[in-house]
């Protein structure tokens, strides 16, 4: 079949609208391929002509907003064939996925809180139903936005207990219509507020790209997600380092080298006569504090510390 022939094949991406959706688009962008989104637009514009072909060989992008729930079931329905969503929602869920990248961005942790009272009484009586229901006045209600994940804890840790859903501020719920929560935590700050206690840790999740086990059977979708999964790899790798570059006379380069955290092996250059070298490694952020100094200390000059945009290992 000629090429003009060929029918149109496309990789559909759905995008996480919401908390996720600056720190996803900053990845693909910052990774060359760029994602514009309109006001109130939910069909946003990826990829230009260079950065499409080489990454995906001419397959389109096709785009589309949605809630990260919503992506997740999508993939699983196949109309997706790649997703950014978080891991809790898979697992709430419980679908079956291919996993290609655990991006990190958005880290969260799924926890059990309530009010000192009744957290007192879950830890004391290990979630007997009766102990806590004295704490509570009535028959422990537990609210959540994760029917799954908290019927499930329920089962396990305080059968017995009553489940009501939430739609999103979830932490109100306690004391007058809910004894404990199943929710989402970054930083404590909104439990604290609320004046709630963890009780329990459920899992962990973050920013992660999923792919429906359809289009993974499909060589050129599989080719353009594996090049995507590369692309976003260098540019998180980048974002944990920088490029330090110093220079050493010869007689100190063993003892500097010696201290220097790389990939592999540090690039070592010649200086004028010989007498004196320039190296250059991709060193982790945060050794930077520590390490600065040392490099002083043996003899390093000119320091020059570079942040890098895309790191290949």
């Amino acid at each position: 079949m000629n090429d003009d022939k060929r029918e149109k094949c496309e990789l559909r991406i759905g995008l996480p609208k919401g908390r996720m959706q600056a720190k996803v688009i900053e990845l693909f962008n910052d990774a060359g391929i760029s994602v514009s989104v309109d006001e109130r637009e939910y069909r946003p514009r990826i990829g230009n002509g260079k950065a499409q072909a080489l990454v995906s060989k001419g397959l389109d992008y096709e785009a589309k907003l949605l809630k990260p729930q919503n992506i997740v079931e999508m993939l699983q329905t196949g109309s997706r064939d790649i997703g950014l969503a978080g891991a809790d929602w898979v697992q709430e869920l419980g679908v079956d996925l291919v996993e290609l990248l655990d991006t990190g961005l958005d880290p969260v942790t799924i926890v059990a809180a309530a009010p000192e009272a009744v957290a007192a009484a879950f830890r004391a009586s290990r979630g007997d139903l009766n102990a806590v229901k004295e704490a509570c006045g009535r028959v422990p209600i537990i609210a959540s936005e994760y029917e799954g994940l908290a019927r499930s804890w329920i089962e396990k840790n305080l059968p017995g207990a009553e489940f009501v859903r939430s739609y999103g501020a979830t932490e109100v719920f306690p004391p007058e219509d809910a004894d404990i929560i199943i929710d989402n935590c970054a930083t404590g700050t909104t439990l604290r507020i609320n004046k709630l206690e963890i009780i329990d840790t459920l899992m962990t999740s973050s920013t992660r790209l999923y792919a429906s086990k359809e289009a993974m059977r499909i060589p050129t979708k599989k080719e353009a997600a594996a090049s995507l999964v590369l692309l976003f790899r260098s540019v998180l790798e980048a974002r944990r380092r920088v490029m330090l570059e110093v220079n050493v006379s010869a007689a100190l380069l063993d003892q500097l080298v010696a201290i220097l955290p790389c990939l592999r092996a540090p690039t070592v250059s010649p200086l004028g006569g010989g007498d004196a070298f320039a190296v250059k490694v991709a060193a982790p952020r945060d050794t930077l504090a520590s390490l600065i100094p040392e490099i002083k200390r043996r003899g390093g000059t000119d320091i020059v510390v570079t942040q890098m945009s895309q790191l290949v290992p």
